[in-house]
């Protein structure tokens, strides 16, 4: 599903439409999946399953420790040839082993054993724990595996905006099943209802799986430029590799801006069950509508966002203006007290996500380049093993700060009403306190990244030159 042009020079292929659209729908899985833990891993365990803050807050950290070793291992082992590679391709032999195995995980998380968390925590806690480690074992050989591939194999800027445009749109439809399926077939107080709702994830990804595997094969052409070009470069050890990792500037920037992005679309997700049901005490046909009303507003910011970074051609700004968006609207969320407004703001606020959404990968992709061009050799996996650490930070921080904030205000779990002091806490947490938080990240990125469109010209250059 590529083809080689005549003109082309070493180290670049074209991708035909229909690749870059096979390879684009393991977004959908990737938004699927995750959109279903961040929104509602943390309310099914606190609330249906009575299951302390604490507890739940500290089975994701011990989670995010697992990641921490787990991801940049992975990573690294998987920038490595092996006797398969030439055959079957750098990533893809990765990306189908991950892939059952994380499947069967996800449905065990959300099917935990018939005890009270109140009454058995150890029991709710082991599991919790157990489920979310073997999990990300078995997702980290998928997703570091197949976001690997985006900047190995579309390699011009104009086929990785053609892909990001693709994959944010099939996105989106992973994020509308995501957010629109558990308020569909779960019910308050049924634990049930949850574990049926993970089946249905379950089976709908399985299909989509297959709909992926075209385009996610490795170029042969990459694969054997790869081959000889590893033999050439001197072996650096993980530790001497890290080191040269978190010396890279841009790197740091762009990291910490995402956990901390992420922090924000994960407390504002998660909040929205608890805002609906402990402040305009809902069900969950409201939360439907609200969710609907976001992944329209994601939808209608998305073109606009997309038009303005192919006039400006900077990722860079696009990202600035986009986060900036982002933050403000975010704090009146905590000022919010009817349904109404919420829907109305929900969209506004869709339309401002839909643009970091969009160009968040392309930026990193720029970022690995950059230590492409400056070392000669391609940390993909690495890189990608990296990110995916900090985007599963970004759910151990989202813990901390609820089981902080709900210890703190007296959140009373597995009931069906909160004091007063709680549903402040509910409030901060859905608007205020996320806002800080990026607002941190968004002046770190803008002091310290510095990959203008004149500069990633230059770049791509130097690595059409190294031939890698």
């Amino acid at each position: 599903m590529s083809n080689r042009n005549k003109n082309t020079v070493i180290g670049e292929v074209h991708h035909s439409t229909l690749s870059m659209l096979s390879y684009s729908t393991g977004f959908y899985i990737n938004e699927f999946i995750q959109g279903v833990l961040i929104f509602i891993l943390y309310y099914f365990y606190e609330v249906e399953l009575g299951l302390s803050s604490w507890l739940t807050g500290l089975g994701l950290i011990i989670y995010g420790l697992w990641d921490a070793i787990n991801d940049p291992l992975l990573g690294y082992i998987s920038d490595r040839p092996f006797r398969f590679t030439r055959k079957w391709g750098r990533r893809f032999p990765w990306i189908i082993f991950g892939f059952i195995p994380m499947l069967i995980s996800f449905l065990l998380i959300f099917n935990p054993p018939n005890v009270s968390g109140q009454e058995n925590p150890g029991i709710i806690f082991g599991w919790l724990v157990f489920t979310l480690c073997l999990f990300d074992t078995c997702e980290t050989f998928f997703t570091n595996n197949y976001f690997s591939l985006y900047p190995d194999k579309f390699r011009t800027n104009e086929e990785r905006r053609k892909v990001s445009a693709f994959s944010i749109y099939i996105g989106i439809v992973g994020v509308v099943f995501a957010n629109l399926l558990p308020p569909s077939i779960v019910i308050f107080g049924d634990r049930g209802t949850y574990t049926l709702m993970a089946l249905l994830c379950v089976i709908i990804n399985f299909f989509c799986f297959f709909l992926m595997l075209p385009g996610s094969k490795d170029d042969k052409e990459m694969v054997e430029l790869f081959i000889e070009n590893y033999g050439k470069k001197e072996k650096e050890s993980l530790k001497e590799t890290l080191k040269f990792v978190f010396k890279h500037k841009s790197l740091f920037a762009f990291l910490i801006f995402y956990l901390l992005y992420l922090n924000l679309t994960n407390m504002v997700q998660a909040s929205f069950l608890y805002w609906i049901r402990f402040i305009i005490y809902g069900d969950t046909g409201d939360v439907l509508y609200v969710m609907i009303l976001l992944l329209v507003g994601v939808m209608c910011g998305i073109p606009i966002w997309v038009l303005y970074n192919k006039k400006s051609g900077d990722n860079r700004k696009t990202m600035i203006y986009s986060a900036i968006a982002l933050i403000v609207i975010t704090i009146f969320f905590t000022f919010i007290n009817t349904l109404t407004n919420l829907m109305v703001l929900v969209f506004i606020w869709g339309m401002a996500l839909g643009g970091f959404w969009t160009f968040y990968y392309v930026v990193y992709s720029d970022v690995i380049d950059e230590s492409i061009a400056n070392t000669g050799m391609r940390r993909e996996g690495l890189y990608s093993g990296l990110r995916r650490f900090f985007g599963n930070l970004a759910k151990v921080t989202q813990a901390f700060y609820f089981s902080l904030v709900h210890d703190l205000t007296g959140f009373v779990e597995g009931a069906d009403t909160q004091p007063p002091l709680a549903q402040t806490g509910i409030l901060l947490l859905f608007g205020i306190i996320p806002a800080i938080t990026m607002a941190v990240g968004f002046i770190i990125f803008l002091i310290f990244y510095d990959i203008t469109p004149e500069k990633a010209k230059m770049i791509r250059e130097k690595i059409m030159e190294l031939k890698v």
